[in-house]
């Protein structure tokens, strides 16, 4: 069995994100009904210079699954993170941003869809992590509406 990689050292300013993360959260758009869900978020890496990310989340109280996305989260010179996410929509999220001492902000510089697709044309991510929480905020511009609020979720160090 291979031994488990050792942190590349580009990946400093990110590691507070490592482990999986459990929680629940939010969420709203002026086109859907507001609703509430559980998450569960997995940030792993490979010895190289990215952090893998998965996250699925499931509606409460039903439990019946809402959305899942996976990417790479890439650390750049000067406190820089590009985000590469792809969701089952048949969105695909580039994003660029800042991190700086847990706090990390992002917003998209490409979103591109399917032919399927609901058209998202903007998305913006602040995360913020303290010892084993995590909260993030989502907004989203999509299907003719302006960039507003879409998620937001308190996740827990497991």
């Amino acid at each position: 069995m291979p031994t488990a990689p050792v942190l590349h050292p580009d990946l400093e300013a990110l590691a507070v994100l490592l482990g999986e993360w459990q929680g629940v959260g939010r969420g709203g758009f002026p086109t859907i009904d507001d609703f509430e869900y559980r998450e569960e978020t997995r940030f792993g890496h490979l010895g190289k210079p990215y952090l893998t990310y998965s996250q699925s989340t499931w509606r409460l109280p039903a439990g019946e699954v809402v959305h899942g996305e996976v990417g790479f989260w890439r650390p750049q010179p000067g406190g820089r993170v590009e985000l590469v996410v792809a969701h089952p929509s048949g969105v695909v999220e580039v994003g660029e941003g800042t991190v700086r001492a847990g706090h990390i902000e992002l917003a998209s510089t490409t979103v591109a869809g399917t032919g399927s697709a609901k058209e998202v044309t903007e998305i913006r991510r602040v995360v913020d992590v303290s010892e084993d929480t995590l909260r993030y905020r989502l907004e989203m511009a999509a299907v003719g509406q302006s960039l507003g609020f879409h998620l937001e979720a308190e996740l827990y160090r497991t």
